[in-house]
Parts: C-alpha cells; sequence; structure tokens
C-alpha cells in the first residue's frame, strides 16, 4: 500500500508563536453572498511593520531646534545695514528689467514664426490624408467583433487581445506533454490526483487567484515530464509550483515560510529553495504556459454566457486538473469543450460562427472531448478527491457542482445538431 500525502491543516488554525503577532480579518456581516472577495494572505510571521512612505527618508526636520528664550535674557537678532538693503533692491529692479526685455523679445520671435507657418500652409499645396488600414480586422459577416466595446473595461486589452490569445495559441505547441508517467518508477496517477486535490485546498486557503492554480498543475506536469522523482518529494514539488506561480500571478504572494507551514514542517527552508530553482531549470524559465483558465474567460465573452454558465464551465475545467488522462489536451481545446458542454447542460445554444473564429475550433473536433467530460461529470466521484467538488458546491459558485449532468442519449441528440 503506497502512502498518501501528509495531509495539510488549516493555515488560520494555527496558533500563534511567542511573541509574535497574528492578522485577525475583518468579517462584514453585510457582505453579499454570491461575490467573491480577493484578500491577501496572512502570514504566520504577523503583519509587516508600517511606516510613513518618506517620513524615514529624510532627516530635513531633524536639523531645525527652535530658538529657546531663556529667563533674563534677549534672543540676538542679526542686524543689516541699510547700504546693503538699499543695494540689493537695486539689484533686484536690474535684473526685473533684464527679464521683461527677454520676454518680450522672445514673444516677438515666436509670432514671427507663427505667421511664417501660417504663409506656408496657404502657399503649399494641400497634402493627401492616407488611409491606413494597418489596424482594421475584416471579420466575416456573420462573426460579432467582440473587442469593440472593450475600450469601457481597461483590464480587457481590447486593442492587443486577439494578437495575445493568437500568440497564446502558437504557444501550445510548444508545451505539448507526454506521457510521462510511464517513466516514473514510484508515482502514479493515483498520487499525482492526491497532489492536485491538496493544491486546490492551498489555493482556497490563501485565497489565490485560478490562473495560479492552472499554472502550477501545469508547471508540476512539465517538470515531472522532465525527471525522475520519488513519492517523498511530490508534495514539496506542488508547494514549490504553487510558490513560483504565486510570484508569477499574484500581486501579493505568500511568502515562504507560509508553504514551509502548509507542509507541516516536512520540509527545510533550503530544501524549497533549491527545489525552486530546479523546476526553474528544468523549464528553461519559461512559465508562461497556456492555460484553459484564460481561454475560458475569453471564450464567455463571446457567447455572452453570464457568470453561472462561466461558473459551470470552469468547474468542469477544474475537475479535469485531477485526472491525468485529460493531461495531453491542449488548453484552447480543453477551454472550448467545457464551454459547450455548460451551454448545453444550461441548453443556452450551441457552437456559434463567433465562438468558433476565436477559439479556432469547430463543433467537430470538440464533440468527443465534450463526451469524455460529461462521463466524467456522471462517474461516481471519489471520496479521497473532494475539494474540487466542495469548493464548487459552495453558494459563491452557484451551486454549480450540484447541477445533474447530461444523459448520454440526450447529449448526443444535442451534439448531433451541431455536426
Amino acid at each position: 500500500m503506497m502512502p498518501t500525502l501528509r495531509q495539510a491543516r488549516p493555515v488560520a488554525s494555527k496558533l500563534p508563536r511567542p511573541g509574535k503577532t497574528v492578522a485577525v480579518e475583518n468579517v462584514r456581516p453585510d457582505k453579499e453572498e454570491g461575490v467573491q472577495v480577493k484578500r491577501s494572505p496572512s502570514s504566520p510571521q504577523g503583519g509587516v511593520k508600517k511606516r510613513s512612505a518618506f517620513g524615514d527618508l529624510t532627516n530635513a526636520h531633524k536639523n531645525i531646534q527652535p530658538q529657546k528664550k531663556k529667563d533674563g535674557q534677549k534672543v540676538a537678532v542679526k542686524k543689516t545695514k541699510n547700504a546693503s538693503q538699499s543695494g540689493t533692491a537695486k539689484n533686484n529692479e536690474l535684473n526685473l528689467k533684464k527679464t521683461l526685455k527677454k520676454i518680450t523679445a522672445e514673444e516677438l520671435v515666436s509670432e514671427v514664426v507663427k505667421e511664417e507657418r501660417l504663409i506656408t500652409e496657404e502657399t503649399s499645396p494641400p497634402k493627401q490624408k492616407m488611409l491606413s488600414f494597418e489596424n482594421i480586422t475584416l471579420l466575416p459577416p456573420d462573426v460579432e467583433d467582440i473587442d469593440q466595446d472593450g475600450s469601457e473595461d481597461p483590464f480587457s486589452s481590447s486593442e492587443y487581445a486577439l494578437d495575445i490569445f493568437s500568440y497564446m495559441r502558437e504557444r501550445e505547441e510548444k508545451f505539448v506533454l507526454p506521457n510521462y508517467i510511464e517513466m516514473q518508477d514510484d508515482i502514479t496517477k493515483e498520487m499525482r490526483s492526491i497532489l492536485i486535490d491538496w493544491m486546490v485546498e492551498v489555493q482556497e486557503n490563501f485565497e489565490l487567484n485560478h490562473e495560479t492554480l492552472y499554472l502550477s498543475v501545469k508547471m508540476v506536469d512539465h517538470y515531472l515530464a522532465a525527471t525522475v522523482a520519488m513519492r517523498e518529494k511530490l508534495q514539496l514539488i506542488g508547494s514549490t509550483t504553487v510558490l513560483i506561480a504565486s510570484k508569477f500571478e499574484e500581486r501579493c504572494p505568500p511568502c515562504l515560510d507560509d508553504f514551509l507551514y502548509i507542509c507541516d514542517d516536512a520540509y527545510r527552508r533550503e530544501e524549497l529553495v533549491a527545489m525552486e530553482m530546479e523546476i526553474l531549470q528544468k523549464l528553461n524559465f519559461d512559465i508562461n504556459i497556456p492555460i484553459p483558465y484564460r481561454f475560458l474567460r475569453r471564450y464567455a465573452k463571446c457567447a455572452h454566457a453570464n457568470m453561472e454558465t462561466l461558473t459551470l464551465a470552469r468547474y468542469i475545467c477544474e475537475l479535469t486538473l485531477q485526472e491525468y488522462d485529460f493531461v495531453q489536451e491542449s488548453a484552447s481545446k480543453m477551454a472550448a469543450s467545457c464551454l459547450l458542454l455548460a451551454l448545453k447542460m444550461k441548453c443556452l445554444g450551441g457552437w456559434t460562427a463567433t465562438l468558433q473564429y476565436y477559439s479556432g475550433h469547430s463543433a467537430n473536433d470538440l464533440i468527443p472531448l465534450v463526451k469524455r467530460l460529461n462521463f466524467l461529470l456522471t462517474e461516481q466521484p471519489n471520496s479521497k478527491l473532494t475539494a474540487v467538488r466542495n469548493k464548487y458546491s459552495h453558494k459563491v459558485f452557484f451551486e454549480v457542482a450540484k447541477l445533474p449532468p447530461l444523459d448520454l442519449l440526450m447529449l448526443d441528440t444535442v451534439l448531433t445538431k451541431e455536426q
């Protein structure tokens, strides 16, 4: 019987160490349900010492000491001679006259230059305006331009969105994963699933972005495809990839001691730092790996899907993280298939021309993967892998994990219309 990974304790349950403070989160009872709030993770080491931004960087006010008046003594007042004062006043008057003369001369020259420019423009022939088609993208008549309203959202990058996702689809070919589990002598598919389930809990405890979770899972797979690892190092690999992904995705990533804590102090600081260096070297420091989560958000915009439908697609996509059989699927195809299945489960239509244009996948290409995803939903859940289902059973995620999957015959019927 192979040992399972060490169970991580919740971050908030650790008692404070002597001499150190623990940050307490403010609870707002009037907060609406169904709205996710991203809070920066609290470190077991306590809060950072606050200081003024500029108060500690200058000593301008330290040398200024008020001159005190002693009892019975008068404060000495420096006196200046009248001659020196009158001389200074005369110099100021002369400098003022010179400045006025200089400004007058500069204004005169400026007016002359303006007149010459106007004369030149009137006498020269009119220039023909050139029409530039550099930033104009011609779309098919039945395809909607989903980036035309992006100017209202500064985070949508509508001007570069098409180029960005085209570039990400090109990079997918660079990160194709082989069947690496065959070369692993001490790690099995079940061990990998348990590790990913634990990483989902880490993402929840630290309240990290979903992009961080997807990227860390990708790095685990690519590292295991490049080297043979032992089972006692598997949790160290998982926590290290979450640390690297947090530095890449998060505004306030957790500190290194937090990751040592969630591993129940099973590893030393030196081991975590060494593993971080080894993973980055094995991946050639190229960790900008395409993930399905980014494609899914864009495809949902093409389908005008509401938040509940998008969350259902995200739930299906996150379930595949634990399944090794879906490792070799590309990120864009996985995102498109999850969204198509979610649309069918919610009876919201099919794969439109707009979705096919922006995703690059037709409905016929997605049907085999959609059937596999629906079969994944109908399977009896594993009692050891409950993190994703429990997470999406919450009201914050619209309880999408409780939705019944489609019947296989009904799915075949609705997918036939897409062919």
